[in-house]
């Protein structure tokens, strides 16, 4: 899958939040809010750890509980359990990369997969043990990839925790404070004054993670074991380290956050610790993105 999980980790990552005075376009920040009204769905979430947790039905059945994963390529991810539940034969397979090694999986064939009324026909997914890797309150029957939501405008409003969908409203590439991208979710960001592109990845229970190369570009500063990293095909080590920042993507910024360090993670990922106090908006057709602090809501 796409997304990057790190299991292992303190769940406290972040020393200090501030929202800064640079805010994100009003028009699209506006949104929050008002795509309620013409909203497909709107529905409340939980989050453990930061990940988002919704319930969705499968092939008629359930509910069950899938996690929204804007790392995870695809409609969709099954986990083994919920495969063994409904009885689902393996349909064939694939491949999938974490960003640092590669591996062959199982897929199955879902006739449906219905988050809201939001309903998803003839899916091929991936199939793997999740529930193995995560506590019993962390587990989930499945993961709901970025492709479910790529023919509209999906609202991430996590102070509210509520989750949107429309077709009627979306983001301008352009507009003032819309970050655009080529590479799912990868946008401008800046650490200071030293710019970079950050991955956004609500899947990821962290923070924000740097390559040691990034990190020494930063300023750098003293760091402490953390452990190893779990992705989802492979391990890395990583350090602990505090940055001053400020950390800045469109509307957010964050100041004094405790992040983590690799020698071979590739990029620089923003994760749920990180996005859990703003907005997200999503908007596959224009392939844009904003971010929002509270008060914009």
């Amino acid at each position: 899958m796409g997304g990057w999980k790190w299991g292992g980790m303190a769940a406290a990552m972040l020393a200090m939040v501030g929202t800064g005075a640079q805010a994100a376009e009003p028009g699209a920040c506006a949104l929050v809010q008002s795509a309620a009204a013409d909203a497909l769905f709107s529905i409340p979430f939980r989050t453990v750890d930061g990940r988002i947790y919704i319930e969705a039905r499968v092939d008629g059945q359930g509910p069950f509980v899938f996690a929204v994963d804007t790392g995870a390529s695809g409609m969709a991810r099954a986990d083994a359990r919920l495969v063994a539940r409904l009885g689902l034969p393996v349909h064939g397979s694939g491949e999938t990369s974490d960003g640092v090694a590669s591996a062959r999986v199982d897929t199955v064939h879902l006739t449906s997969l219905d988050l809201a009324g939001l309903v998803r026909r003839d899916l091929e997914v991936i199939t793997r043990d999740y529930a193995s890797r995560l506590s019993a309150e962390a587990g989930f029957d499945g993961i709901v990839g970025r492709d479910f939501f790529g023919d509209g405008l999906l609202i991430i409003d996590y102070p509210s925790r509520m989750l949107r969908f429309t077709r009627k409203a979306g983001l301008a590439r352009g507009a003032p404070g819309v970050l655009a991208y080529e590479r799912a979710f990868r946008v401008p960001a800046t650490i200071g004054g030293v710019a970079a592109e950050a991955n956004l990845d609500t899947g990821a229970n962290v923070a924000f993670v740097l390559p040691k190369a990034l990190f020494d570009r930063v300023g750098g500063g003293p760091v402490a074991a953390a452990g190893e990293g779990r992705l989802t095909n492979s391990t890395v080590d990583t350090r602990r380290a505090m940055v001053a920042g400020p950390f800045r993507i469109g509307g957010a910024e964050l100041s004094n956050v405790e992040v983590r360090v690799s020698e071979n993670y590739p990029e620089l990922l923003a994760g749920a610790h990180a996005l859990q106090h703003f907005a997200l908006l999503i908007d596959q057709r224009t392939k844009t993105v904003a971010l929002c602090p509270p008060e914009a809501d």
